[in-house]
């Protein structure tokens, strides 16, 4: 993220985290633009390498070895990620438009998404038959049939039929590897491999029609000794539920059907007004810009170069990607953009399932185990260009000067953010940008409101209603993730926690941010960005936003005065003091927030980590909190920077007990335990551990892998809740049923004066903390 000293002048967004956006983002990362962001939209973390995808359904390859992460790739050539998936382009406006969140404005627009098999045009092929691509929906398929073939009785005599629709080099390859990894997991399981069935359908005269008849006999000859059926000249038209039919009529029994074939553009590409070819695919001029919108440019399968017809193939996706970053990075200061012009003839290696390939260039053919090693170490290495990123250092950024030319008016913007900035109310951001950045904004409205947002005064107005007491809290942090719409609503659920925590409903919000100076189109983005995701989760809580105050600072950050409702009844809080001898204590949210986003910085954390816990911190507290009061709870707060041995401290400090923990109850969020063994943590860790003091007995259990994660901070974290013992294992099961599926009973209260309890699991003996 660049700080204030080098204002963002120019935004390039990538949609797509395909093999040429890659490329893009380790040129940019090797040699940064000043003043350019890059913005990678792509709906998976994790985008796999084609030439490996085989090798993985094979059973060669684990998941990390054939995926890039790009979350860290982003991180590392200093682009913001962004996890989502694009609906539309509004061209006019440059605004990359979603389902689900703002709009998301570019200056230049660059799209690699692929190809996508039209499976729709096909009777019965959109139900019944799954789409290698997008590749996430297949693997998830294939990791059901692995499932349902492992749970089969083992008395089933039946055959499972494998159906590949599509004859190119994809279809045969992927063939050849289900079939491979289906007979191991058969022979592995004591069955008979040969009850698996495999056909290859394919509408041309011939299999692997854009090769040479030397690969096509080679193939032709592997297929048949493997026991493949190989139907040419046959057309599906319809799919069902356990068979195939083609144009003539005739049916194939088929219990699983795999769709190769018939590729096409996204849907969603039709409404942009964008040139498409027939099948759908952008058409670009030889320098990869649109041809009729020059700061859109495509590359990989979407892209068609009209005067450049080409197979679609890995390897073309591959070459663009550094003409394509040379252009878009041309293009921003007015430098001459490079034409690509595509190989003739390219080398491809075919792998058949079992280690072992098919080399075909042109009129040349060669095949052995050897170009299966060959390809494993041209794929390794690729994927280690990717993959195998340097350690973050502080304060890494380009110190040259910014050549991406300016107006006028941005020119006065850029050099009153880079001069020295008032503070006082002359910090505070512009009228017209806040205007502008919350016109869209429409939170919700209560009737206790008076003077709010829509009617702005010097404050808000509130009406408390009658028997009703007020609960104020004010949570406020900077942003820790790249992406400002999620950073609001992480800021808006972990300011809320509180207010559930005491049992109490949210009444009205004031927010509190600040915004790194520089182009007022940026800034105001970055506003409009993050509150909406604030607002968002503010209204789905009943909580309206009255007002707030944006100021500049160095650093993104936000933060909200929450204001809540309660019973006036004194026993009607929950509040922390409450817990009794006995009760439960049930946490409702996974551990692990602190070490993990340590490990992000550090570019140290899996893509998918960090993904799963921004889910949790985005779940609210809400339905737990409701849950918790329902069963009985005692006492609750909210597990947030103390971590969940010093929240549990004040909680059995007031209530005058003593309680007992089990460290392998725990809930984790995936990689924690991992990232806090290779001791990476949270800077607030060393302040929390001093906490140790109040746990007894420490030295049979400090070596304990999960002993760090008690003093991890937590952002946006669970509740933990005394419940009365009889009500405790109800109470968990409707909160897995409510969606925490992680919740957990991790430990109990005890008198002073009470034995300490069984050691649960392998843990040496309970964790014991006095009042």
């Amino acid at each position: 993220m660049q700080t204030a000293s080098s204002p963002i002048r120019r935004d390039i967004v990538l949609i797509g985290g395909g093999h040429s956006h890659v490329a893009v983002l380790r040129r940019f990362a090797m040699r940064p633009e000043p003043g350019v962001r890059l913005t990678l939209v792509c709906r998976d973390t994790h985008t796999p390498y084609s030439g490996m995808l085989p090798g993985y359904v094979a059973g060669h390859y684990d998941f990390d070895e054939v995926h890039i992460d790009l979350r860290r790739l982003a991180q590392a050539a200093g682009a913001r990620f962004i996890r989502d998936e694009a609906s539309g382009i509004e061209r006019t406006a440059h605004r990359v438009t979603f389902a689900h969140r703002p709009p998301l404005p570019y200056d230049k627009l660059s799209i690699n998404i692929g190809s996508t098999p039209r499976v729709g045009q096909v009777a019965g092929a959109e139900d019944h038959a799954v789409a290698v691509k997008p590749i996430r929906a297949f693997r998830e398929r294939w990791r059901e049939l692995l499932t349902r073939l492992a749970q089969r009785p083992a008395t089933l005599e039946a055959p499972l039929r494998l159906a590949v629709v599509g004859g190119g080099a994809g279809g045969v390859e992927l063939l050849l590897a289900m079939q491979h990894r289906l007979r191991h997991e058969l022979s592995a399981q004591g069955r008979d491999p040969d009850a698996l069935r495999c056909a290859l359908f394919t509408q041309s005269a011939e299999i692997l029609p854009t090769h040479n008849r030397r690969v096509r006999a080679r193939f032709m000859h592997l297929l048949q000794a493997r026991g493949v059926a190989v139907h040419t000249d046959c057309e599906i038209t319809r799919v069902e539920a356990d068979r195939l039919i083609d144009a003539r009529g005739e049916a194939f029994a088929a219990d699983e059907t795999v769709w190769v074939t018939q590729a096409g553009g996204a849907s969603w590409l039709e409404g942009t007004g964008l040139a498409l070819n027939e099948q759908g695919f952008i058409r670009v001029n030889d320098y990869l810009q649109s041809v009729n919108d020059p700061d859109i440019f495509a590359a990989g399968d979407i892209a068609s170069q009209d005067d450049r017809p080409r197979e679609k193939a890995g390897v073309f996706a591959v070459r663009q990607g550094r003409p394509l970053a040379d252009n878009l990075r041309a293009s921003l200061i007015g430098k001459t953009l490079t034409a690509y012009c595509p190989q003739r003839q390219w080398l491809a290696l075919i792998s058949s399932g079992d280690r072992y390939a098919v080399a075909s260039r042109g009129p040349l053919s060669w095949a052995g185990a050897w170009l299966w090693r060959w390809k494993d170490r041209i794929d390794r290495n690729f994927m280690a260009r990717f993959n195998a990123l340097p350690a973050m250092s502080e304060g890494k950024s380009s110190r040259a000067a910014p050549r991406v030319p300016l107006d006028d008016a941005e020119q006065h913007q850029a050099l009153s953010a880079l001069a020295m900035r008032c503070g006082g109310c002359g910090a505070k951001v512009g009228a017209s940008v806040l205007s502008r950045a919350l016109a869209d904004l429409a939170p919700i409205t209560r009737d206790e409101v008076l003077v709010g947002l829509a009617d702005p005064d010097d404050a808000a107005v509130v009406r408390v209603p009658p028997g009703k007491a007020m609960v104020h809290s004010i949570d406020f942090f900077r942003a820790f993730i790249d992406d400002p719409y999620v950073f609001g609503q992480v800021a808006a659920h972990h300011a809320l926690g509180d207010i559930f925590a005491m049992g109490a409903e949210a009444q009205t919000a004031m927010a509190v941010a600040t915004v790194p100076p520089g182009l007022e189109a940026k800034v105001e983005d970055t506003v409009r960005q993050m509150m909406t995701g604030a607002v968002k989760v503010l209204d789905a809580a009943g909580c309206q936003l009255v007002g707030g105050h944006t100021g500049e600072g160095q650093e993104l950050a936000l933060g909200f005065a929450v204001n809540g409702l309660i019973d006036e009844a004194p026993e009607r809080p929950l509040r922390k003091g409450g817990l009794r001898p006995g009760d439960a204590l049930i946490l409702t949210k996974p551990l692990g927030t602190g070490t993990l986003f340590a490990a992000q910085a550090q570019l140290a954390a899996r893509g998918r980590w960090i993904d799963a816990a921004l889910d949790s911190m985005c779940q609210s507290n809400q339905a737990g909190a409701t849950c918790l009061v329902a069963h009985g709870a005692r006492a609750c707060t909210d597990v947030t920077g103390f971590g969940l041995l010093g929240h549990l401290i004040e909680m059995t400090r007031p209530s005058g007990v003593d309680a007992e923990l089990s460290l392998s109850a725990l809930p984790l969020l995936e990689g924690a335990e991992a990232t806090a063994a290779a001791g990476i943590l949270s800077s607030l860790q060393p302040a929390n551990v001093r906490l140790r003091r109040a746990l007894r007995d420490q030295a049979q259990w400090r070596e304990h892998p999960r002993y760090p994660l008690l003093f991890d901070p937590q952002t946006a974290g669970g509740l933990l809740a005394g419940v009365p013992p009889d009500r405790a294992e109800a109470c968990l099961a409707e909160l897995q049923a409510l969606g925490y599926g992680e919740a957990a009973i991790i430990g109990r209260v005890l008198a002073p004066e009470d034995a300490p309890g069984d050691a649960p699991n392998d843990d040496p003996a309970p964790i014991r903390l006095g009042a």
